[in-house]
């Protein structure tokens, strides 16, 4: 594979997104995501989407930039207002997060599919990524879990979009980063960070001890999950993602003897526009959890990183 001084962050750690220097102050934050539809709703489908791709560069600590559309629709099947109301819905958030839409490409499929590539900008010295945590650091979650399994049962029918409404709430936030307080900056606290999608939050977590420098401690106590997401789970509505992602990453785990089981599934149901994961400086924590509470954002501690079991995830 060709290298390049100028990639700072590529393939190699699986991280979030890649990151390109141009200049010694200024670097590209690039990724791409996309899916087929979650809920009914075209328009909220188009916001779900684009908060999801624009998760990965915030987890990088970027600004977005612009963004472009990623669309597979089957425009002699289906009316072509849906795909109008699923744009609309992506072009909203895209303002939201202070991008410009800068163009796209479209496809005849089958399969509804959409979603956005989103480049952004950071400083090359300021990037995070997703190792990098040392012992002591607390472990922050900004959204609750469940949001698959609350999909899932959508699908089934168990529930309908009015009665998941504060899941969807969550899956329509993006993950926008606080500005910086009056005197300080609480992102110089932030050792490592990470969103948590598809690998659930065990997935996401195990990429930040792959390493072997350090494990993590969860206290499952303080683990925030969505209404009705355990009661689902307990009747088997738990995607089959989740599975793989057990399967995967299980052997990480230390302790899920001792752990409900079904609590345990839940940390790894594959989250669409889940939060972020932050390793953060015990020293900054406060300064960290009072940024995101005063732009309304949750901000969970739920864990500690430790010189103990490298590589592992203890469940307490």
């Amino acid at each position: 594979m060709p290298v390049d001084e100028r990639l700072l962050v590529g393939l190699e750690g699986g991280d979030d997104a890649g990151v390109f220097r141009l200049d010694d102050e200024r670097a590209l934050v690039q990724t791409v995501d996309f899916f087929t539809p979650m809920v009914d709703d075209p328009y909220k489908f188009g916001q779900i989407a684009a908060a999801n791709a624009f998760s990965d560069v915030y987890a990088m600590g970027g600004v977005p930039l612009t963004a472009m559309n990623l669309v597979a629709f089957p425009i002699n099947k289906l009316d072509p207002g849906i795909l109008k109301e699923i744009l609309a819905g992506g072009l909203d958030k895209i303002a939201e997060a202070g991008a410009v839409l800068a163009g796209g490409h479209s496809i005849d499929d089958p399969e509804i599919k959409y979603g956005l590539s989103v480049t952004g900008e950071i400083h090359p010295d300021k990037i995070w990524r997703n190792q990098g945590a040392q012992p002591g650091d607390l472990l922050l979650l900004t959204k609750p879990l469940g949001n698959g399994i609350l999909a899932t049962a959508l699908k089934a029918d168990f529930v309908s979009e009015t009665e998941i409404a504060a899941a969807l709430e969550w899956m329509l936030r993006l993950n926008r980063l606080p500005p910086d307080e009056e005197g300080g900056s609480w992102r110089q606290f932030v050792r490592a960070c990470t969103d948590v999608t598809g690998f659930g939050f065990i997935g996401h977590l195990s990429e930040m001890v792959a390493d072997d420098r350090v494990g993590v401690v969860v206290e499952m106590s303080s683990v925030p999950l969505l209404d009705q997401a355990e009661e689902m789970c307990s009747r088997g509505l738990f995607p089959g993602g989740g599975h793989r992602n057990r399967d995967f990453f299980g052997f990480r785990l230390l302790n899920e003897d001792l752990v409900d089981p079904i609590l345990r599934d839940v940390l790894f149901d594959p989250q669409t526009s889940g939060g972020l994961l932050l390793a953060v400086d015990s020293d900054g924590v406060e300064a960290v959890i009072r940024a995101f509470n005063a732009i309304g954002s949750g901000c969970w501690p739920v864990g500690r990183f430790s010189e103990n079991d490298p590589g592992r995830i203890m469940l307490l």
